[in-house]
């Protein structure tokens, strides 16, 4: 992330500091930061974590390259520092990590060394400890424009007991150009941001208390009337971050933190190059995510809630609320590593051409599709097969239950042997159960099957209240897929790049159709010519469209709603 995070201090004598800084460098590192492995080195350590490998460099100029180095710095110059103002001691190069997999370095110094960015940096940390202040003064806000970056600030308060009203105020800021960007960022920089402060707060709170105990300052000032105020103005006012911490390697840790933070914060969102617009499926599955976070967060909260009512009391472990069915609904089970059904050809060895036709057909139709087995990675194997025929939208999948599921919470469903099934169920043309028994020794599998052991141990019976007749058409899409998994010339990746485009197709169909009578409210003659337009007058493609029409993303439908109910949509055509 192209993005530069600063730790900033508003000083009573010399106003808003820049105390220290990390940037990312993508190009050989600047005059003054020699890189880890150069020679002429006095100390060098390194430490490796997480791919990036640690390099303080701490190697002294010479006078002459700190004569060069401070006139040519954009800092302010000694003078106009004090102890309070200055983080790395005089001479002290930085701090380095390098990220070997992206071979991207993270350089930390008190200052930029480049004039831009260090008047991008110096404008930020005056804004932010000066107009751009949320209410109580500390806390986050977002500032900036278009020439000068934006900013996220955090600004926040250091205990000190030399300090007026014993506290100190400093502020972290991330600056980058993106504004969408950072934007987007804000939850996970609030976090982390908020994270450090604690840690700072915490060890000057702990130094602030010891100093308090041992010569408590505030009935030392009243008794006094103000002189140390005077002489405080006169005199070094401000100590260091490091002395109020009580910490000498609180700049390598911040170092750490903010090279952490920048590379995290880089990886967490990614752009992606599309084809085009993306297809249904994409945004179902991107809503479902959607869902199952928000799902899972507002079950967190109330998770966390019941835990402080019931205090330290003892209790039977918490029940996930998303159960296997609506995970299921939400289409984003996972298979298991062990396929037992390669795919759908495979299938189709497996179960015979007829069979499969059958199952195929009440898949293709939204019918309830039942799966009676021991085995459970069979049913699994099965539906993720099957799945890949239908839209995600049209997906509701319980993978195994000890109970009979009502079609209309799913339309693939895994039962045990035992399960019972009601009658209406197995009578009914709405439904397919596919039962697998344990296969004699003398039963012989499909011709042409290129089985599995696992699979040689099964029979599977396909049984419906409404068979399928062998001269019934189907659905045209039905015949199309029969078409390419009996072609021995196509590979299956081929067929399943068919399948997507079959899908896509009459998923543009169930478009029009949506939007022609759903949303333009047609009479059914005008309906009964579009379908034939279509090549969909058929009675069963008229089912299927209608069924995958439940699979239609909530984004698309919106979408219709919105532009038939704006003012513009209606106005009439010139």
């Amino acid at each position: 992330m192209n993005a530069i995070v600063a730790l900033c201090h508003f000083c009573e004598l010399h106003g808003p500091r820049t105390l220290f800084c990390t940037e990312v460098l993508h190009a050989p590192l600047p005059q003054g930061a020699g890189s880890g492995d150069g020679a002429g080195r006095g100390e060098h350590a390194e430490e490796e974590e997480g791919g990036i490998q640690m390099s303080s460099r701490l190697r002294a100029h010479s006078p002459a390259e700190g004569a060069s180095a401070e006139s040519s710095s954009p800092g302010p110059k000694k003078s106009d520092m004090c102890e309070g103002c200055r983080s790395l001691a005089a001479g002290h190069p930085g701090y380095i990590s390098h990220d070997k997999e992206t071979s991207i370095k993270y350089v930390s110094h008190q200052h930029p060394n480049h004039p831009q960015l260090f008047s991008i940096v110096r404008q930020a940390c005056v804004r932010s400890l000066s107009c751009e202040v949320c209410p109580g003064r500390e806390g986050p806000i977002f500032f900036g424009d278009e020439q000068h970056g934006f900013v996220f600030s955090h600004t926040f308060f250091i205990k000190d007991s030399l300090a007026r009203g014993f506290q100190r105020w400093y502020s972290i800021i991330a600056i980058m150009m993106d504004r969408i960007y950072l934007i987007n960022s804000w939850p996970f920089l609030l976090g982390k941001i908020r994270g450090i402060i604690d840690e700072l707060q915490g060890k000057a709170l702990k130094v602030f208390e010891a100093e308090q105990f041992g010569c408590p300052q505030r009935a030392q000032r009243m008794n006094t009337a103000f002189t140390p105020f005077l002489h405080q103005r006169n005199g070094n006012a401000a100590r260091s971050l490091t002395s109020l911490t009580n910490d000498d390697s609180l700049w390598a840790c911040l170092h750490t933190s903010f090279a952490w933070l920048l590379k995290a914060c880089g990886s967490r969102l990614t752009e992606k190059l599309l084809e085009g617009a993306p297809t249904e499926d994409t945004l179902v599955q991107m809503e479902q995510l959607a869902d199952l976070e928000e799902e899972s967060e507002s079950w967190g909260s109330s998770e966390a809630g019941e835990e402080e009512k019931e205090g330290a009391e003892g209790r039977e472990p918490t029940k996930c609320p998303a159960d296997s069915s609506l995970l299921s609904d939400c289409g984003n089970w996972q298979p298991r590593k062990l396929s037992v059904f390669k795919s759908l050809r495979h299938m189709r060895q497996v179960l015979g051409a007829p069979s499969f036709r059958t199952l195929a057909w009440h898949v293709l139709m939204g019918n309830q599709v039942i799966w009676k087995s021991r085995d459970a990675d069979l049913v699994h194997s099965a539906f993720e097969v099957l799945r890949t025929m239908l839209p995600v939208g049209c997906v509701r999948v319980i993978p195994y239950s000890s109970q009979y599921e009502e079609a209309y919470r799913c339309n693939f469903l895994g039962l045990g042997p035992h399960v019972q099934i009601p009658p209406h169920v197995l009578a009914s043309e709405f439904a397919v159960v596919v039962e697998v028994h344990t296969a004699a020794r003398s039963s012989l599998q499909p011709a042409g099957c290129e089985d599995e052991p696992s699979l040689s141990k099964h029979e599977f019976v396909v049984t419906s209240g409404s068979a399928v007749a062998a001269d019934r058409a189907g659905p045209t899409i039905l015949s199309k897929v029969e078409a390419a998994l009996t072609n021995q010339n196509l590979s299956v990746d081929v067929v399943d790049q068919c399948l997507v485009c079959l899908k896509e197709e009459w998923m543009n169909k169930v478009k029009v159709l949506f939007k022609f009578t759903k949303v333009d409210s047609r009479p059914k003659e005008d309906t009964q010519k579009l379908l034939s337009i279509l090549g969909a007058s058929e009675e069963d493609n008229v089912k299927l469209l209608k069924f995958w029409m439940t699979g239609l993303s909530k984004t698309y439908k919106s979408h219709l709603l919105s532009t038939v109910r704006s003012p513009m949509a209606s106005e009439p055509r010139s």
